[in-house]
């Protein structure tokens, strides 16, 4: 009979899709003689077959558990880039928008296992624009992000994001505090940042609107053909305007890459 059909793995902070698998076909042996009157066999071509699917399967499976993902996404959208942090060359034929959150976990793993690799595979063809996205049940995302706009005015913003998210655990720490202006400014100076003009920058509240926007214009692009939010969690990435909801390995953002590279 032919396996059956993944159910997705729903979580707040990714989009999923359902996987579908293939049917396996099966044939009945003659029936010449009574003894194999009762019992079905299967074409090597079909065992091949159901070894593909059991194998695909249990790659969703794992990375269900490792990435919390499902299939990825359709959807096609123009994302505005103008303004937004980016990392890389201007006139990258690929362009990858994030919208992310420093307190999300599954944003610091895909920080720690893709994006640098990432960077370093396509040097001259992505360019990647950030683009916030805090979540409301993340007490030190915002700040968080207002520290990395304070530290872009000092030409370090690149830098500030990566001890971010190297430093991910200090912003979920167990106790669910909210961090005080001290921990960013140990990160400032930890990069040798000015960090007088580092702290006004952060009690002005200089970029809580440029957040604030980045979050308005999440919310409302329009959802995508089968009802899903475009942004409906953390990270989420549109590469050339192709989405992919979730922290995806860097597999999936090579075959889009590629796929829009031979264009």
């Amino acid at each position: 009979m032919p396996p059956k059909k993944m159910p997705p793995k729903r979580r707040k902070i990714t989009t999923h899709a359902r996987v579908v698998e293939p049917a396996v076909e099966a044939e009945n042996l003659p029936e010449n003689q009574a003894a194999a009157r009762d019992t079905v066999t299967f074409k090597r071509s079909h065992l091949y077959a159901g070894l593909t699917v059991l194998t695909f399967a249990l790659g969703v499976l794992v990375g269900y558990f490792i990435w919390g993902y499902g299939t990825p996404q359709p959807g096609v959208y123009k994302i505005e880039t103008r303004g937004a942090p980016s990392l890389g060359p201007d006139d990258a034929p690929i362009v990858i928008v994030e919208f992310s959150d420093y307190q999300c976990p599954y944003c610091a793993k895909w920080y720690a296992e893709v994006f640098n690799p990432l960077l370093q595979q396509y040097p001259e063809q992505v360019r990647i624009v950030f683009r916030n996205y805090p979540l409301s049940f993340h007490q030190n995302a915002v700040a968080a992000a207002e520290a990395a706009l304070c530290a872009g005015d000092q030409d370090a913003y690149w830098k500030f994001h990566n001890e971010l998210f190297e430093n991910n655990a200090i912003l979920n720490s167990q106790d669910g505090s909210v961090l005080g202006l001290g921990t960013y400014s140990q990160f400032a100076r930890d990069l040798g940042l000015d960090l007088k003009a580092f702290e006004k920058c952060m009690s002005e509240h200089k970029y809580k609107e440029v957040i604030l926007d980045d979050m308005n214009y999440a919310e409302n692009l329009p959802p995508d053909k089968n009802g899903e939010k475009a942004v409906g969690g953390t990270p989420t990435f549109f590469i050339n305007e192709h989405r992919l909801g979730g922290a995806y390995p860097i597999e999936y953002f090579q075959q889009i890459i590629d796929a829009e590279l031979a264009k």
